[in-house]
């Protein structure tokens, strides 16, 4: 078996021909960076790797550092038999800089070099025609006009590709490698002679940029769509979770009523159904989540709010490309830190990654929604397109992003200003505005669902078993007189100045394996204490167990700011290669939640 690596500069459809090629899904994404490893697939017998995006064979940050240095690699082994290289028709010079590069490398590693001409029906739309066959000639390569959006011609590069596998030294590049300068003065040329003029390209996109970057409505829709996105959080996601809830309950019925009544009945209601269910009923949430967030990132927005961040987040010591790491922090702060590699300054690279875990990930969900559910009211405002309850919402991933802010400035002015003098300016690609490829986000939204199942429910699922050993036992149910219980008691002193009994004393401790972990825990609790009685879900137990306001906004903004993330912190570690500011942050962040979870319910 042979490899086929897969090359080419951000934004020009890369990752989605890969997907069409191999059937595999692949995240698609409209800004440098998101592509982090490398991606393999089956193709025929051989193996189709996807690289990371990059603009050149000259690094400008950590990212392509790591992109670049994985091709050099790859053009080093022997299994590598071929290597594509995606070009975007409608942005023919800068792909052809990469390209001009690509091509040159592997002649000096006697490589075969087959060029695909992506978007081709971008350009066809505009009534422009290119030359395939000449500009195979010019280039020394094979060039395929394809699209991997449409499929126009992907069937016929495929089997192409196969062929050439198959007799790769017949597509070594027939010309001699060239300077920098010359690439450069090539890959413009050629673009004149082939390529689709810029004006037609970004005509279209210019009226959109003008409304949309506008100096003054600019920022206000900004504020609006990121409004929006925490807003439907909750109000999309509430007829899913409903009915997620309703078929767990008629599951945990029909299957309580099989089983006789003890020891294993009482084991499958509470821990199982209690635990784990409590935790299922809020993955419609991350699915929302993942949805809106794919959804500015296929459109070509992303990049665009990145830009109007730019200015207010250098005021904080950051870049205007901290906002894709935060906002992808919003999911998860893991593949978020990772995200930051492509910050060229290493200070503000280094700041941003400090600061990611403020921003709410996807497994705080589960908690504000319990939370919320039990303090705020469903209120509903024009016609329940935005309810209390979402706006609450947004009110945490706010104070969050405004933590996070503040926290920048401490740290920007605890570090060297000298350090960055050669920083270099903030260069961002604007992609073209384009419609989402609806199966890949699709997928992306049922894989998110998967990965965040797959990831939290062992973790979940052992945690309420072991907390209904220890509740259950041994006194057979007996709660107040249960391990659990002089466990909790023994902890209760440190949690009683926030409002907090043991058992949240004891959900809080457990979540520290993962923030979600604190719904199934309380399930798990609540569920065993009120086993006799007729409420339907957790929020109602809490609710009549009387848990204090200012105790439970305390609680909100405890898990807002605290870093309650092992594998976080282990990815912090390996990302700054220091011990020493991953636990100090640990601790920081931690000792900071427990001030203002103390502070409300003092106050409250």
């Amino acid at each position: 078996m042979k490899n086929i690596i897969l090359v080419g500069k951000p934004n020009s459809g890369k990752s989605l021909l890969f997907n069409q090629m191999t059937g595999m899904r692949q995240k698609v994404a409209n800004f440098p960076g998101v592509t982090v490893e490398l991606k393999s697939g089956q193709l025929g017998q051989h193996q189709l790797v996807d690289f990371p995006g990059t603009y050149s064979l000259k690094s400008l940050s950590k990212d392509e550092e790591l992109a670049i240095e994985k091709i050099h690699e790859a053009m080093h082994n022997p299994k590598t038999a071929l290597v594509v290289c995606n070009l975007d028709a409608t942005r023919l010079e800068s792909s052809l800089v990469f390209g001009l590069q690509v091509r040159d490398l592997a002649l000096q590693h006697n490589k075969g070099v087959i060029f695909a001409l992506n978007m081709i029906d971008e350009v066809q739309r505009f009534g422009h025609q290119i030359d395939t066959k000449q500009l195979s000639k010019d280039l020394g390569c094979a060039v395929f006009a394809l699209s991997a959006k449409t499929l126009i011609g992907l069937q016929e590069f495929k089997q192409a590709l196969l062929d050439a596998v198959e007799h790769a030294e017949d597509f070594i590049p027939a010309t001699t490698t060239e300077p920098e300068q010359a690439v450069l003065e090539n890959s413009r040329s050629l673009s004149k002679r082939y390529g689709i003029k810029a004006d037609v390209v970004l005509k279209r996109q210019n009226r959109i940029d003008d409304f949309l970057l506008n100096s003054l409505f600019g920022g206000l829709i900004f504020l609006l769509i990121m409004f929006l996105l925490f807003q439907s959080i909750f109000t999309w996601a509430s007829p899913l979770m409903d009915a997620v809830e309703i078929a767990l309950a008629e599951a945990a019925s029909v299957v309580s009523s099989s089983l006789p009544d003890g020891m294993v009945n009482d084991f499958v209601t509470d821990a199982l159904f209690g635990g784990v269910g409590s935790f299922l009923v809020f993955v419609p949430q991350i699915m929302v989540l993942t949805f809106v967030i794919g959804l500015l990132e296929d459109t070509g927005y992303l990049a665009r709010a990145a830009l109007i961040c730019h200015k207010p987040l250098s005021y904080f010591g950051l870049s205007g490309r901290s906002f894709i790491p935060y906002l992808s922090g919003h999911a998860c702060a893991i593949p978020a830190i990772m995200a930051a590699r492509t910050i060229e300054s290493p200070r503000k690279r280094l700041i941003t990654m400090m600061t990611i875990p403020l921003m709410s990930c996807s497994a705080r969900l589960p908690v504000y929604a319990l939370l919320i559910a039990v303090l705020i009211p469903d209120v509903q405002y024009l016609g329940g397109v935005v309810n209390l309850q979402g706006i609450t919402f947004f009110v945490l991933y706010f104070i969050g992003i405004v933590t996070a802010l503040l926290v920048s400035v401490l740290l920007n002015k605890m570090t060297d200003l000298n350090k960055d003098k050669a920083d270099m300016p903030f260069i961002l690609e604007l992609p073209t505005y384009r419609l989402p490829h609806w199966k890949p986000l699709i997928h992306r939204i049922l894989t998110s669902a998967k990965q965040f199942i797959r990831r939290a429910g062992p973790v979940i699922f052992m945690v309420s078993v072991v907390i209904w050993v220890l509740g259950y036992f041994p006194q057979n149910g007996e709660l107040q007189s249960s391990y659990l219980a002089m466990l909790g008691q023994w902890i209760e002193p440190i949690f009683e100045p926030l409002g907090l009994d043991w058992r949240y004393g004891v959900a809080i401790l457990v979540s520290f394996l993962a923030r979600e972990v604190f719904v199934g825990a309380l399930g798990t609790l609540f569920g065993m204490e009120n086993a006799d009685e007729n409420i339907s879900g957790l929020a109602a137990n809490i609710q009549t167990d009387g848990l204090a306001l200012g105790a439970g906004i305390g609680l909100m903004l405890f898990y807002v700011v605290a870093l309650q993330c092992v594998a976080t912190v282990a990815t912090l570690k390996g990302e700054t290669g220091s011990r020493k500011i991953a636990w100090g942050l640990f601790l920081g962040y931690g000792f900071l939640a427990y001030c203002l979870a103390w502070l409300c319910a003092s106050f409250i």
